[in-house]
């Protein structure tokens, strides 16, 4: 009879952990969540004060480039809605918020942040109020994904999707004091307030100043605003005065290809 061979011993013990950790590694990773548990994540933009907010920039998802809206008014879809919950709870949403499962939000890939929203079940008639504070959903075919909390509401955990209409209200301007939901709302509208176009930021004023005032002989509304985050203070400067992003980004294009200001870019003021 053949005897056990030291190095045959070792080699067994290793091909068996190796077997119990590839099976462990897929009993962990089965997932029994919610049903967009396939959702991608958008990570949150960083804070740049004063320009057009970073989560209204274009953005790509697994190829496919997505533009997020500048007005929320008017806004109506039809389609199908899934949830989210436990999986992402306590994550970043595409904002900077953390994600709360119990909270009423949702996920859209175009419609601006903080869009208060109507989510009508058209299959049971149940309606809820939901603000907009992530981006999605990225699964074909689905138009919003709702907390865990606004789907029970609207008796959607359970199928885990329905077919939705989602109807833009705007930014809240009054909430009960009962239900604390939102009672009144005003226009979410990125395209209308005042804007300018930055074209230089200094750390040195006196070269901003001499900047600025180069600028003014060309320019109308030259001027200079003060910023100060952790590098320091910056003296921005800034040319231009516009009621609207559309007139302001069109100034900023000129700029850009006739004056040679290759940094220009448009600011909210």
């Amino acid at each position: 009879m053949m005897k056990n061979h030291p190095h045959m011993l070792r080699i067994g013990v290793w091909v068996i952990t190796l077997v119990l950790f590839c099976l462990l590694q897929a009993g962990c990773s089965k997932f029994t969540g919610s049903p967009s548990h396939d959702r991608t994540y958008v990570p949150p933009p960083k804070k740049e004060s004063g320009k057009v907010p970073a989560t209204q920039r274009p953005y790509t998802i697994m190829g496919k480039q997505y533009t997020p809206i500048a007005s929320a008014h008017g806004f109506v879809q039809t389609g199908i809605a899934s949830w989210y919950g436990k999986k992402f709870h306590g994550r970043k949403t595409a904002n900077g918020e953390t994600y709360d499962m119990h909270a009423m939000t949702a996920a859209h890939k175009t419609l601006p942040m903080n869009t208060w929203v109507e989510v009508h079940n058209l299959g049971n008639n149940r309606k809820i109020k939901v603000r907009i504070n992530d981006r999605g959903p990225f699964v074909t075919g689905r138009i919003i994904d709702l907390s865990y909390a606004g789907a029970k509401h609207i008796n959607m955990v359970g199928p885990g999707t329905a077919r939705v209409r989602v109807k833009a209200l705007g930014a809240a301007t009054e909430y009960s004091k009962i239900s604390k939901q939102p009672v009144a709302f005003k226009a979410l509208d990125y395209w209308t307030g005042n804007f300018t176009v930055q074209v230089g930021a200094f750390q040195v004023k006196s070269n901003a100043q001499k900047f600025r005032d180069k600028l003014s002989k060309s320019y109308l509304n030259a001027h200079i605003v003060v910023h100060e985050d952790d590098r320091g203070i910056f003296y921005r400067v800034r040319i231009g005065r516009f009621s609207n992003l559309k007139d302001a980004e069109r100034f900023r294009d000129s700029l850009l290809t006739n004056d040679g200001f290759d940094q220009a870019f448009a600011v909210a003021e």
